[in-house]
């Protein structure tokens, strides 16, 4: 497992633009190896943080119809509800690139409007199984869980990531890819989420945090290691890059 790496930024600006290089980069080096890239989103401000990604010299220079898009986590929610990380994403990035619809794996649209937790995290995890027989998803060969290329992060000031969150049961699945939440301390309650397996099975994982509230956090993790926290169990295969703001990176 890779050891924990972080960077910190004068400027959320710079955080955005190292992050766009970044991706650009693990996009250009899966491409050319295996002809496919997978990316794994999250919500919250990490869609507003991928902007430099739809400017130049990004949104030129990327192969985006070779892009395959997942979400770590959503909310059980009907795509157009203004909670969902789907039309978060659609709205402030995916509908500015040309990926291919076929390419973007959404949460399953009639169960999430009808807002059934558990079938969607069910149906989510079968369309992973369908994409590794596919051969688009491989298994990993270190830890026989689903093996994405890059994963973007964000984690939120209790020091949750994806959907796991403190003091909850769903940071120990072991048995499943995707399992839900209905009780989630910050709304809305229902919710899908990767298990920490499937996370921690990515090549790179980039955690991407800014601003004053989750620094603490940060300094629990970074300083203390604090294993309450979800996002300090967070690892990778390759990578695991931590990248802050200033605000983000002032309680270490």
């Amino acid at each position: 497992m890779a050891q924990r790496k972080m960077i910190v930024f004068p400027t959320k600006n710079e955080l955005s633009q190292a992050m766009a290089e970044y991706t650009a980069n693990l996009s250009a080096k899966f491409i050319k190896e295996k002809g496919l890239f997978t990316v794994v989103l999250s919500g919250g401000d990490l869609i507003d943080w991928l902007c430099k990604l739809v400017q130049p010299p990004y949104i030129d220079s990327i192969e985006w119809s070779k892009w395959h898009v997942f979400w770590v986590d959503e909310r059980v929610c009907a795509w157009e509800d203004p909670d969902s990380n789907y039309k978060l994403a659609m709205e402030g990035f995916l509908s500015k690139v040309p990926i291919p619809d076929k390419n973007i794996y959404a949460i399953d649209k009639h169960w999430a409007a009808d807002g059934n937790a558990e079938h969607c995290a069910a149906l989510y995890e079968e369309c992973l199984k369908d994409l590794v027989k596919e051969k688009i998803i491989p298994i990993s060969k270190k830890t026989g869980y689903p093996e994405f290329d890059l994963q973007l992060l964000g984690m939120g000031p209790d020091g949750h990531m994806a959907s796991l969150f403190p003091n909850h049961p769903q940071i120990n699945e072991k048995q499943k890819w995707v399992t839900h939440i209905t009780d989630s301390p910050k709304p809305p309650p229902k919710r899908i989420t990767f298990t920490l397996p499937v996370i921690n099975s990515s090549l790179y994982n980039l955690m991407a945090i800014c601003d004053k509230a989750p620094a603490k956090s940060v300094a629990e993790i970074m300083k203390r290691n604090n294993l309450s926290l979800p996002s300090a169990h967070l690892s990778a295969q390759v990578e695991n890059v931590w990248y802050l703001d200033q605000a983000a990176a002032s309680e270490l």
